[in-house]
């Protein structure tokens, strides 16, 4: 049976795509206040990664081509 994903974790996701978008498509990982359900979310879908930066981590919205 296929897993069936909660509404309002994928309302949020798109909302947290909206927020990086206003934020320049990226945003330091520290200061994003989603939930960790929310976040992985957005991971597993591809919509977002996270960047290692030497000084923290960013999550940023994937570029697709």
């Amino acid at each position: 049976m296929p897993k069936s994903v909660d509404n309002y974790v994928e309302r949020t996701s798109y909302k947290l795509m909206h927020l990086l978008l206003r934020c320049g498509g990226y945003a330091p990982l520290h200061r994003v206040q989603f939930s960790k359900t929310v976040i992985q979310y957005s991971l597993d879908q591809k919509l977002v990664q996270v960047k290692n930066t030497g000084h923290g981590f960013l999550l940023s919205i994937v570029e697709r081509n």
